[in-house]
């Protein structure tokens, strides 16, 4: 059980009261009035979110490491290209004014795209890879910056693809929190689910 020191316990509660403008006493007052809560229970709703941090440290901060690595072919994020039609002539053309250089991908893509990339010339991103079609994603990871996709069939369109940019996941500090949030909004979820099951 995560527990804190009363150090804590008060840098917990004055950073809720400046967060919620409640250092003045009278603000303070009409809050807690209008929630129905006394000045203990504020104190303790202060203190909650340090205690859960703490919490998603002790629980999962040894683990982190071996979940970046199982999560990390989504959080890898990309910039490509991409021109969609459902026209198969229209886009054997496409690809081959691209491939000699004949016309810009941009340009291209302002002029045929059938999607809302036409308004950007193509370019997406930077997105992470767990954002495009499953499919899509496959083919922007297992391509080099710059190759060219011939039109590939997907659902009802033609797409013409281009990797520009992948810039792989870093495990700094602000994926550090983002994994143990993920992690403990997994584990809040299960606990969820077998309460509610249990009521069954």
């Amino acid at each position: 059980t995560a527990s804190c020191t009363p150090e804590e316990k008060a840098q917990a509660y004055q950073q809720f009261l400046e967060k919620n403008q409640l250092i003045d006493e009278t603000a303070k007052q009409a809050w807690l009035k209008q929630r129905g809560m006394n000045p203990a229970q504020l104190e303790a709703l202060a203190v909650r979110s340090i205690l859960i941090e703490k919490y998603k440290q002790q629980t999962w901060s040894h683990k982190l490491e071996s979940y970046f690595l199982e999560r990390k072919g989504q959080l890898d994020r990309v910039i490509y290209s991409l021109i969609r039609t459902k026209d198969p002539g229209v886009a054997q053309e496409i690809y081959f004014r691209i491939q000699e250089g004949e016309e810009s991908f941009a340009d291209l893509a302002r002029e045929y795209s059938q999607g809302p990339e036409a308004q950007t010339g193509g370019l997406i991103g930077p997105v992470e890879l767990s954002v495009p079609h499953p499919a899509l994603a496959q083919m922007l990871r297992l391509s080099q910056p710059g190759q060219l996709f011939p039109p590939t069939r997907l659902g009802e369109w033609l797409l013409i693809v281009r990797l520009e940019k992948f810039m792989p996941a870093q495990l700094d500090d602000s994926m550090r929190q983002r994994l143990l949030n993920e992690c403990f909004s997994t584990w809040l979820s299960e606990q969820l689910n077998q309460q509610l099951a249990a009521l069954d």
